[in-house]
């Protein structure tokens, strides 16, 4: 990454130059490109009607939530992934910052890559069926994060958490989330992540042939593999919500920055 593209360029063109334009750095970004800003409130304007109007729809749903005391709706179908449910909209024809976590607002989705007794004890309390299937998959034959916590506890701690000496372990927490820097995809855009991916598994191959620290290598070499599928995914997520922006796919700055704005609504 030593050579500029045109696209990068110009999606580029008016910050300051620095190391984070041939390597993944965005510690070195912020610090070269950064202004405080030390005024007060002033700058900030009211909602605009559009957003207005969207907010009264949604307001209506959580009345509904704040009566029952319950999520307004639950997908009790589909394990959420990046891909896994359709675009979804609150009013398409007034949004502009557009994605929502599944295909209907304020419809939850399930994780249960995280656990599935957390989430069969979420739908049994909110009176939902999870899908059986999803269930016999997510005991039988695919081992959940919670799962894979509590095969590894030793005879103390299992009594502990028996007798309720020790509560809040974590194989009892819904951890089906990621967290991830998205500021990146703005930055650079999916391909450039997906290149810099490549050439990280790559520059592995030395250690694997050699033999050296193989446990560890061989899996750094398996999570940097899914983080590359990630990010194709991502790609195919945001081309799913962003049909009517595709004047700006040329164009790196505003296709990320569209995109770092739809991951910041799920």
């Amino acid at each position: 990454m030593t050579q500029l593209t045109e696209t990068q360029q110009k999606a580029w063109e008016g910050f300051t130059a620095g190391d984070w334009q041939t390597e993944v750095n965005v510690r070195d970004f912020i610090q070269k490109n950064y202004t405080p800003y030390e005024g007060d409130e002033s700058f900030l304007a009211g909602a605009t009607a559009a957003t207005t109007k969207l907010w009264e729809e949604v307001m209506e749903k959580i009345k509904v939530e704040n009566k029952t005391h319950e999520p307004y709706d639950i997908d009790c179908d589909i394990p959420s992934t990046i891909t896994s449910h359709k675009p979804g909209y609150i009013d398409q024809a007034l949004e502009k910052i557009v994605g929502l976590q599944t295909d209907a607002p304020l419809k939850r989705a399930i994780i249960p890559f995280g656990g599935i007794k957390m989430v069969k004890g979420s739908c049994d309390v909110y009176r939902r069926t999870l899908n059986p299937e999803v269930q016999k998959i997510f005991t039988e034959y695919r081992k959940t994060h919670n799962q894979g916590v509590f095969d590894v506890y030793t005879p103390d701690i299992l009594r502990c958490r028996k007798s309720g000496v020790i509560t809040g372990l974590p194989d009892a927490y819904g951890r089906g989330r990621i967290i991830g820097d998205y500021r990146r995809l703005a930055i650079y855009g999916a391909d450039f992540l997906m290149q810099d991916k490549q050439r990280q598994f790559a520059s592995l191959q030395p250690r694997l042939e050699a033999g050296e620290d193989i446990q560890a290598t061989i899996q750094l070499r398996e999570e940097i593999a899914e983080q590359h599928r990630a990010l194709g995914q991502i790609k195919q997520m945001a081309a799913l919500r962003f049909r009517r922006f595709t004047s700006c796919r040329n164009s790196t700055r505003s296709s990320s920055m569209d995109l770092l704005r739809l991951l910041s609504c799920g």
